[in-house]
């Protein structure tokens, strides 16, 4: 009857701790990124009354005969399924669809967690609500790309400043007609704009500080196969007035037989242009081999493309599904301000809670695997929140189940009474 008893006492603790973490799941079913909990149960070590026996010639064995001394707790598990993605339309809310979590920093101490609703703060640092430092890898010196070695915090400041980037690159495409007749160069004057035969190509270039340079390209048929290509700088008087065109010539483009471009004839130079503003000499590298050279076509050429731009501001920024934050500038360019990291581990279900939605390691989650969303982990939805894995209606079952567990170990508590009552009565 005390075993009993004792029983029914273990029994009633293990459906409190039960209840407790049921009662935690559903305080949290709002939480962002909260992982539920389970108990599990165990029985106690069983009194041995008699041991089993082997059998005989003469008699059969015997199982043994063993009376347990109740229950114990087996387990407190986190369950790292994945909760609902709900959308918010705010750009640093962030959920993780799949495996991972972020790594955030306190410190010299590192947390991890699925709730993804970050800030900024008035640095531009990326940070979690308590103010914890979301970490990442940091762009290359150009931002346009990453950086794998430098890892530490994000920033996303307001303005920053995109430095102007002088054009060093131009890509040239079109056709120049096979059956135009042999032209003359361009001797640069307002009234030989532009001689007979002649294609022109307009484009702007930028110098080292920022300032626009309106250049254009003349080609006009020097021979068979042969197209010879000047520079055409634009001249202004005093009063800003055209007056004419300074004209270098560059060099010639040879074509062959199928009327594509033939390299190594070729003969067409870069372009330097001395600004003379005290920016530094604009070095411009040519790729004219997309020019074609076919008959019965189209007579013109143009840039296909050119590098070099303005100065800028940071205007907006967006996040990618593998963690990229890519900044919008005022010049149009688009840059790799960082790349929000994140970790896996080989037991998830060995993290320890640290309380405001964080997890850290423990001796039995393994070391965190650091990379990037989508390489090997999941990957991350914008302007959207997990939601915590909670389901109200398991829980409110688990928890009648709790309770009537509960109910019953109190029975075992007052039948053994009543019993141990009955003993002491046996004395009158």
């Amino acid at each position: 009857m005390l075993r009993s008893m004792y029983s029914g006492i273990g029994g009633m603790k293990n459906f409190q701790t039960k209840l407790d973490v049921i009662g935690n799941n559903i305080s949290n079913v709002n939480t962002f990124g909260f992982k539920k909990g389970r108990t599990t149960f165990k029985d106690l070590v069983s009194q041995q009354l008699t041991g089993a026996s082997n059998p005989t010639e003469n008699r059969g064995g015997t199982n043994p005969r063993q009376i347990g001394l109740g229950g114990t707790i087996a387990s407190v598990d986190t369950i790292h399924t994945q909760g609902s993605l709900q959308t918010t339309g705010r750009a640093l809310d962030l959920g993780i669809s799949g495996d991972g979590f972020f790594i955030v920093n306190n410190g010299n101490l590192s947390y991890y967690t699925r709730a993804g609703n970050f800030y900024l703060d008035r640095e531009g640092t990326l940070v979690t609500a308590e103010g914890l430092k979301v970490q990442g890898f940091q762009p290359n010196a150009n931002g346009t790309g990453i950086d794998r070695n430098n890892f530490g915090q994000l920033k996303v400041q307001a303005g920053e400043v995109f430095a102007p980037q002088a054009t060093n690159q131009m890509s040239l495409r079109g056709n120049l007609r096979a059956e135009t007749p042999e032209g003359e160069e361009f001797d640069g004057t307002l009234e030989n704009y532009l001689p007979p035969n002649t294609v022109l190509n307009k484009f702007t270039a930028t110098d080292s500080m920022g300032n626009l340079h309106d250049l254009q390209l003349a080609y006009y048929k020097s021979g068979d196969n042969e197209w010879t290509v000047t520079l055409l700088t634009p001249q202004f008087n005093d009063d800003g007035e055209l007056e004419n065109y300074e004209v270098e010539e560059l060099g010639t483009v040879q074509f062959n037989s199928g009327g594509r471009v033939d390299m190594e004839n070729s003969q067409l130079q870069r372009i330097v242009i001395d600004p003379q503003n005290g920016a530094e000499p604009v070095n411009i590298g040519i790729n004219f081999s997309q020019l074609t050279q076919f008959g019965n076509s189209s007579n013109s050429a143009d840039i296909s493309a050119i590098n070099g731009n303005v100065e800028g501001f940071l205007e907006s920024f967006n996040i990618s599904q593998t963690g990229e934050i890519n900044g919008v500038y005022t010049n149009g360019e688009v840059r790799i301000l960082g790349q929000i990291a994140m970790a896996t581990f080989n037991n998830t279900g060995g993290l320890m809670k640290s309380g405001d939605n964080l997890f850290q390691v423990s001796n039995n989650s393994g070391v965190p695997n650091i990379g990037f969303a989508g390489d090997g982990r999941g990957m991350i939805a914008g302007a959207t929140l997990e939601m915590s894995n909670v389901d109200l209606s398991e829980e409110f079952t688990e928890m009648i189940v709790a309770q009537r567990g509960f109910q019953a170990n109190t029975r075992i508590i007052t039948t053994s009474d009543e019993i141990l009552q009955e003993l002491v009565n046996l004395k009158r």
